[in-house]
């Protein structure tokens, strides 16, 4: 059964950090490039950052640049986004994507809140 579970969301205030980690069961990931989507309220969802089957390459939206992280163990089958420097326009559910030339999978979403 594929799955993708993503965790670490919560309540922060501005100017502070989040972990997110996206666990990827039931398929090769080794295979797919990985993504963080978010998606705000009354928002389209919105690619934030994009990591390559072996992590050469990443992409980041113009949005999150120089604040946020992403990386990949595929031994672990785990990918992970580190959020720094966060702002109120952040807010958002956080999805973890896995995509390749024959398909893509979703997790079911993680919420993630700046806010004072």
């Amino acid at each position: 059964q594929v799955q993708l579970v993503e965790s670490g969301g919560g309540l922060v205030q501005p100017g502070g950090s989040l972990r997110l980690s996206c666990a990827a069961s039931g398929f090769d990931v080794r295979t797919f490039d990985m993504n963080w989507y978010r998606q705000g309220a009354g928002k389209e969802r919105e690619l934030v950052a994009t990591i390559s089957t072996e992590g050469r390459r990443k992409n980041y939206g113009d949005s999150v640049k120089g604040r946020f992280i992403i990386s990949r163990d595929n031994a672990k089958k785990v990918v992970s986004l580190q959020m720094n420097s966060l702002k109120a326009e952040d807010t958002a559910v956080y999805y973890c994507n896995a995509r390749n030339s024959w398909g893509a999978y979703w997790g079911q979403g993680t919420q993630v809140t700046v806010s004072s």
